[in-house]
């Protein structure tokens, strides 16, 4: 059987010829794609309706790629698009013959009185597309796993990436053009207008959100603290406030504690229960009521644990693009970094700093690859308490690599003076520190630095907004009774909630 000759420049759609050498004929809809591509020059709603779920590589015949790529092009110009115009720009492009000359623009418009049912027309045009796609990365992956030398699970997540891709419709696809990229940056703006200015995730911590328009989608933020300070008690309040109040997805992958260790976290900060009383079950009949009340808010919540153990890269990357895929989940917490490991992505095996590194690096990729801000907690070297004066963290007190800095597009920083046993704030007002932590904003990629005040409530392991007009009295009378048994001296690291002492467990 003869092989088909692409167009000049024209790149070879590989699943047609594995289907041709199999003496099988690939996916197709040929007299589709003339339907489609006839209703789109005889009817503007045509265009309208199908120009946001085609692209040129859906069409299987090469020449009716190069015709729909031009009425796409007129499209994006704000062109009208006729017979006429789409033969003059591809006369323009030298491209007119290769397409089968006017007459062959000509059929198409005869093959169809109108662009009625065109866009089922055009959904079954992408349906081949996939089917021709499946194809070919299946080829790809049966090469792939004859090869000897190949890492077994370098294969595996190459192919559900590929898998991935197609699922999601986001093939991989080449350099943009400075005025496609212009508009996209537009309409994001004219969007964020519509939005108040909140471009990304709202976090539910006002002055936060107001530093950073929210968490935006592709970016890798990094909170940092020594243990005791409150890091997994600040995602778990920012995690319970995006899903109850925002209804955004979150995915929470906690590789210390439990999953079940986790939410009773989370019922304790939402009910006003302490986790003492939640873990040892003595509760008072109304608190019994209390907790059933409020616990269903939290219930119905879109929130996903996972506390696998000593995760690697390559598992986190699967489990998600699952998430993504089949919960529609927003942003990933990872809890946190440094009990990760770079499972077979570390080459030639290094030290611990190189596979911190490598963890960094593949975290920022997988936050561009999922288009998800990707939020990993991470320790502090000790050298902050040996150090003398503030105890206020610095970019280079993170722990174990420089490459967390260089990767993450927000460091941040958790800081509690009342951790150290101070009573106020070094500032020049002096003002309690009583039960209130500090958000420090570090490096910002694209944003300022600030360093943000919150209110912490102990015996809830809980991050909130400081109120105007909060007094450290209120605070005191807040954390009262339960606060005192646990944390008895805070300039001792404090154990966790659940019984932790580990030095290298977060709080």
């Amino acid at each position: 059987m003869e092989k088909m000759q692409p167009l000049p420049g024209q790149k070879v759609d590989k699943s047609r010829l594995i289907s041709l050498e199999k003496g099988k004929i690939p996916p197709q809809a040929v007299d589709l794609e003339e339907a489609v591509l006839g209703a789109m020059m005889i009817d503007k709603k045509g265009i309208d309706d199908v120009i946001d779920i085609l692209h040129p590589d859906a069409f299987y015949e090469m020449k009716h790629q190069e015709i729909y790529r031009v009425i796409y092009a007129l499209f994006q110009e704000s062109q009208p698009i006729d017979l006429l115009t789409v033969s003059n720009a591809l006369k323009k492009t030298g491209k007119l013959d290769l397409v089968g000359g006017d007459f062959h623009l000509i059929r198409l418009t005869q093959k169809v009185a109108s662009s009625a049912h065109i866009e089922f027309h055009a959904r079954i045009i992408l349906q081949k597309y996939i089917q021709r796609r499946l194809i070919s990365i299946s080829s790809d992956i049966i090469e792939s796993a004859y090869d000897e030398t190949a890492d077994v699970f370098d294969l595996l997540d190459e192919a559900e990436g590929k898998l991935f891709e197609v699922t999601q419709g986001n093939l991989k696809k080449s350099s943009e053009g400075a005025s496609d990229l212009v508009k996209q940056a537009l309409k994001k703006i004219q969007d964020i207008s519509n939005k108040e200015g909140m471009s990304g995730l709202a976090t539910g911590f006002t002055k936060l959100d107001a530093l950073t328009s929210g968490w935006q989608p592709s970016d890798l933020i990094i909170i940092a603290a020594r243990p005791g300070m409150g890091k997994t008690a600040f995602v778990i309040s920012m995690a319970k406030n995006m899903a109850i109040d925002f209804n955004n997805a979150v995915a929470v992958f906690s590789l210390e504690m439990s999953s079940v260790q986790l939410i009773t976290r989370m019922i304790s900060s939402e009910t006003g229960l302490t986790s003492e009383k939640l873990r040892k079950g003595n509760l008072e009949p109304h608190e019994w009521e209390q907790l059933n009340v409020k616990v269903k808010r939290l219930s119905d919540a879109p929130i996903f644990i996972d506390d696998t153990p000593s995760l690697s890269i390559f598992d986190l990357r699967a489990k998600a693009r699952r998430l993504v895929s089949q919960h529609n989940v927003r942003i990933l917490i990872i809890d946190y970094l440094q009990l990760m490991t770079a499972g077979s992505t570390a080459k030639g095996g290094g030290n611990r700093e190189q596979e911190i590194s490598t963890i960094s690096r593949n975290l920022k990729a997988l936050a561009k690859e999922l288009d998800v801000p990707v939020i990993a907690l991470s320790q502090l070297s000790r050298a902050v308490e040996t150090r003398g004066g503030s105890k206020r963290p610095l970019l280079s007190d993170l722990r174990e690599s420089g490459a967390i800095e260089q990767d993450a597009d927000i460091v941040s920083f958790i800081y509690r003076p009342e951790y150290y046993g101070m009573t106020e704030w070094d500032d020049d007002d002096h003002s309690p520190c009583e039960g209130q932590g500090e958000f420090i904003v570090a490096k910002h990629r694209n944003g300022g630095l600030d360093n943000i005040r919150l209110k912490f409530t102990g015996h809830l392991a809980k991050f909130s907004d400081l109120e105007e007009g909060f007094s450290s009295e209120f605070q005191s009378s807040m954390n009262s009774g339960f606060a005192d048994d646990v944390f008895p001296d805070t300039r001792i690291e404090p154990k966790d909630a659940f019984g932790s002492e580990d030095d290298d467990v977060p709080f």
